[in-house]
């Protein structure tokens, strides 16, 4: 049996691969060995996702966020063979996840654009190229929270036109207080920040919004993508934030000579058909 995750902060999507050919699918709190110590992921293992399993794990793949380093993937592995003794563990980025969703083996450019933003070359094995995210205060263009940066921002600054701000303050009601206190004071900033880009979807008709869209994502193709050989290969993404707005970011990707391949909500699927065809 083998058992795929696509991991961010806040939950994880999980596919059980049973050996005869059925898939099931398993949803529990996130796991972001950044944010969470190892007796929480041995917790949320042991109590969410070993009794929804029948049978014995024999092989683990783990993408998410967060992934980065040995140490790590070392905790993460230290988990897996507590709760799952004698698995085989791999873990990888949330970048790899997105490469190999969409990619499988090809050659190409894979993005993401969630709460928040990366891009890479892939090689058609791993990432041979990756132009810094550097998180949503340096970098993560396009991503929810630097979307939502900028439009709350803009509200603060008086940049909203009058109609956006009376119905901003209606349906938030944050003084600059609030806002400063979940900013600079209480934890996940990015998760709140990244909340406000369902504003702009119910608004995306509005012009300032869309000159708001099309300047941020303008952004992500000119700091990022330009970096690969974008001419010879399409640009690949996946992520909440380019397929909800997908016509804005394919008519950014336009205006700078980019072409779009596939825009995804979430890897998981393809995850699992990439493992199936590994099998």
């Amino acid at each position: 049996m083998i058992l795929i995750a696509d991991s961010g902060s806040t939950k994880v999507s999980w596919r059980v691969l049973h050996k005869d050919g059925t898939v099931q699918a398993i949803h529990t709190m996130g796991i972001n060995p950044f944010f969470v110590t190892e007796e929480e992921i041995i917790q949320t293992l042991e109590g969410t996702l070993k009794p929804a399993i029948k049978g014995t794990v024999e092989q683990v793949f783990f993408y998410g966020a967060g992934v980065a380093g040995q140490d790590k993937i070392d905790l993460l592995t230290r988990c897996f063979h507590t709760v799952f003794p004698g698995c085989r563990v791999e873990a990888y980025s949330d970048l790899l996840a997105a490469a190999r969703c969409m990619l499988g083996k090809e050659k190409g450019i894979a993005a993401i654009l969630g709460t928040g933003a990366n891009t890479c070359f892939y090689d058609g094995e791993k990432i041979a190229d990756n132009v810094p995210a550097c998180g949503y205060i340096l970098g993560d263009e396009g991503g929810g929270a630097v979307l939502g940066k900028k439009l709350v921002s803009d509200y603060l600054k008086r940049m909203l036109p009058e109609d956006l701000s009376t119905a901003f303050e209606k349906q938030y009601k944050l003084g600059l207080l609030d806002i400063i206190e979940k900013v600079y004071r209480q934890p996940l900033p990015n998760r709140f920040l990244a909340s406000f880009a369902l504003f702009l979807g119910a608004h995306a008709t509005h012009p300032y919004v869309k000159d708001f869209l099309a300047r941020a994502f303008d952004e992500f193709f000119v700091r990022n993508i330009a970096h690969y050989d974008y001419k010879t290969y399409e640009v690949n993404i996946v992520g909440s934030v380019a397929f909800y707005f997908k016509e804005h970011v394919e008519a950014a990707a336009a205006r700078n000579g980019m072409r779009i391949g596939q825009i995804v909500r979430t890897p998981i699927e393809g995850l699992v058909a990439y493992h199936k065809a590994e099998r």
